[in-house]
């Protein structure tokens, strides 16, 4: 495969007459480098557009909303956001949270949803409700408000639009355009049909409320925020300090109070569910299975056990259908889809090792496995009660790509697979089965989006994105750098993947530096034959080897590669990095004296661990936004890996990095947004504190104003030109 890409490249390539040096500059600037790829695209209810939102050539970060109609083959323009709203636009601290958690940036139209019959689509705008009407292509603006409106929605049956303002849950009729109030207590620490910190941050749960298929029942969750801990921090900004008040809840403090409710639109009476006696839960999932069944899952705060239970809203009468329990943890999954022609639901767990799909009776009673072997299911897509078919994404053959398979429903049958190129497919399937957008890209090909009939035949492109003359990337594809995948044998006897960049004009006889890029994380994965980041890219382009390892504890290789990390965080991980670190000392081209590690987030933590525990392997690090005490990090994801810190104190201390700095060796540089409200700033102060108390240089950025993600172009620019100029400084010269 990789001869074939090298080939393929190599043949394009000698097509360009001229090619222009990669900058940073460059990277961050408009038009995007890898070309404007569609989001958030989804087809008609109808099956005969497929819509999207694209960011301008003149500026990637402003969307507007586009269709492509399959009847005339065209993609045109629906709404320029322009039309509706200009200037700047000012987003609520509950807005810019919600973005913050859906790691989403930009302006214009960002969201938007169709209502059930396909003739209109609805989009928020700098706080006010849009519809689109397809027939008169005009707007109806549905609210004219200070107040700010998120989580908008059209009902089941296209009767209502639904929306929250203000920690409660509003509609407004589109027959007569009267708006409601649903819900009256929000305020203060209740907030109704809203998602708290954890769920948006850890369980991807962006939403708090569920229409009934009928239109008659509201679901939504009611939640007390009270007794979490109110943290006072400083978001520092470059003119101004600004004190915030948040509650978030740190890992072994209390949680967020749940109640799910059912509420009745036309008396407007509430019906609370019966979550059980104990109330220190989480409810990650909510969904309807038919008009009156009502179903959620139940997980315990240890997340040591999940239950799928149904309620019959009727009755009140509720059941367990399916329990997963784990020594460990159990992964949370979008994979629960109950069938319309039967009382049967598909579900996928990882009870043998890795994640399949399973088939149950509304009773609970599982009828079979559909999938089963030594890989991994990514996602249900679809599933064509007709045909007998289910479509789902996996990795039947490498964890290194991501493919579409069709298998049986009724039958016993190996997967087959749909999509043939070789790479990452993430797919996005019709609603009634009968084809699918595909969105792909390898090392060599950045990202396409096509339209797939079931079968998998390719019908159109939406954005082919091919690198050719007036492609942003054309300029620069004759310099690309094609990197190589193996794997390396730990000692345990484990198998490791990695991915190496060779530098430009690569010489064996040389010796070169390293830049060693990771994440090493959970529900992560790096290492796959997929469209890059292009500083990898551009560092290569500069005269660095450039390395990337999946060690234990990340993603999509089984349970049994995933949970190491239980209880002992970044010591499986630092263990796997050193394996990676002596395969690079082996290669004769590598200097063993300037190997430099970068990461952010998980992997600012990594660099850290790195850098203390492992000093004699890394010559310089970059820690971007690190945790530096799971303490100091949230409940439902540091406890699903780490244990309650009651019960396992030594656990916490040893995964801090605290007690590691006397091992600092090399030369460290941090840097940290100073209004981060993930990884809170304290982590680094905390760290800053003790370096200096212990005499040890390193160097610090902090960036003013700035939350986890570190957005806005400009900042980018800075952040990468100064780590490209940190391993300058301490890895070229070394020796």
């Amino acid at each position: 495969m990789k001869i074939k890409l090298l080939f393929l490249l190599g043949c394009l390539s000698a097509s360009f007459a001229t090619a222009e040096q990669l900058t940073i500059e460059r990277i961050f600037s408009d038009p995007a480098l890898a070309g404007t790829s569609p989001r958030e695209m989804q087809y008609s209810p109808d099956g005969r557009r497929v819509t999207f939102i694209r960011g301008r050539e003149d500026d990637y970060n402003r969307y507007d909303l586009w269709e492509y109609n399959l009847a005339d083959d065209e993609t045109r323009l629906l709404v320029d956001s322009d039309s509706l709203h200009t200037g700047e636009e000012v987003l609520s601290d509950e807005e810019k949270a919600r973005r913050e958690r859906q790691r989403i940036y930009g302006s214009g139209i960002m969201e938007y949803t169709w209502s059930k019959n396909g003739d209109a689509l609805l989009f928020p705008l700098a706080g006010d409700v849009f519809y689109y009407d397809l027939g008169r292509k005009t707007v109806r603006r549905l609210t004219d408000t200070q107040a700010f409106e998120t989580d908008v929605r059209v009902s089941p049956k296209g009767r209502y639009v639904s929306f929250i303002r203000d920690q409660d849950i509003f509609v407004v009729d589109l027959t007569n355009g009267r708006e409601r109030q649903l819900t009256e207590d929000g305020q203060g620490p209740i907030k109704n049909g809203m998602a708290e910190f954890v769920a948006q941050e850890e369980m991807d749960r962006m939403t708090g409320y569920w229409w009934s298929p009928d239109d008659r029942h509201i679901a939504f969750l009611q939640v007390d925020e009270s007794p979490v801990d109110q943290v006072t921090r400083s978001e520092i900004y470059a003119d101004r300090i600004d004190v915030i008040q948040q509650r978030y809840p740190a890992a072994g403090r209390a949680n967020a109070l749940v109640k799910l409710g059912v509420l009745d639109l036309a008396s407007g009476d509430v019906q609370w569910i019966d979550l059980g006696e104990n109330r220190d839960i989480y409810i990650p999932r909510v969904a309807w299975a038919r008009d009156n069944l009502l179903s959620y899952q139940w997980q315990d705060r240890s997340q040591r056990q999940l239950e799928l239970r149904l309620v019959d809203i009727d009755s009140g009468r509720a059941r367990t259908l399916v329990t997963e329990s784990s020594e460990t943890w159990v992964n949370l999954h979008d994979d629960l889809k109950f069938l319309e022609d039967s009382d049967r639901f598909l579900w996928s767990s990882e009870r043998d090792g890795y994640r399949h799909l399973y088939l149950y009776d509304l009773d609970g009673d599982l009828q079979r496995q559909l999938t089963r072997g030594n890989w991994a299911v990514d996602a249900l897509h679809s599933v064509d009660e007709k045909a007998g078919k289910v479509y789902f994404s996996g990795r039947v053959n490498t964890p290194l790509e991501r493919h579409l398979y069709a298998i049986s429903l009724e039958q016993q049958a190996p997967p087959q697979r749909i999509s043939i190129r070789a790479g990452m497919h993430s797919i996005t399937f019709a609603k009634d089965a009968s084809g699918y957008i595909d969105s792909f890209s390898n090392t060599g090909t950045p990202p396409q989006v096509s339209l797939h009939s079931a079968d998998g035949q390719r019908l159109t492109w939406l954005a082919e994105n091919a690198v050719k003359k007036g492609h942003p990337l054309y300029p620069f594809a004759n310099d690309w750098i094609q990197p190589e995948f193996g794997t390396i044998t730990a000692p345990e006897g484990h198998s490791l993947y990695y991915r190496l960049y060779k530098p430009a004009n690569f010489d064996r006889e040389k010796k070169y530096p390293v830049m060693v890029f990771q994440y090493g994380g959970p529900h992560a994965q790096l290492v796959t034959n997929s469209w890059d980041r292009p500083f990898n890219q551009f560092m290569a382009q500069q005269g660095y080897v450039v390395f990337t390892l999946d060690n234990r504890g990340s993603a999509n290789r089984g349970t049994g590669f995933e949970n190491p990390i239980h209880e002992a965080m970044g010591k499986v991980e630092v263990e796997d990095q050193v394996t990676g670190v002596k395969f690079l000392r082996s290669l004769p081209y590598v200097d063993p004296e300037r190997i430099g590690v970068f990461g952010h987030s998980y992997g600012g933590y990594m660099a850290l661990m790195d850098m203390f525990k492992a000093g004699d392997y890394f010559k310089a690090g970059v820690a971007g936004a690190p945790v530096t005490d799971w303490a100091l990090y949230d409940t439902h994801y540091t406890e699903r890996y780490m244990g309650h810190p009651d019960l396992v104190p030594q656990a916490y201390r040893a995964s801090s990095v605290f007690p590691y700095v006397d091992g600092l060796k090399g030369d460290l540089l941090i840097y940290h947004g100073m209004a981060d409200d993930n990884v809170l700033f304290t982590n680094t102060t905390r760290l800053v504190k003790l370096l200096q108390d212990k005499g040890k240089q390193f160097e610090l950025m902090t960036y003013p104003g700035k939350k986890h993600s570190l957005r806005g172009k400009e900042t980018r620019i800075h952040q990468y030109n100064m780590i490209k100029d940190f391993f300058d400084r301490h890895l070229r010269g070394a020796r």
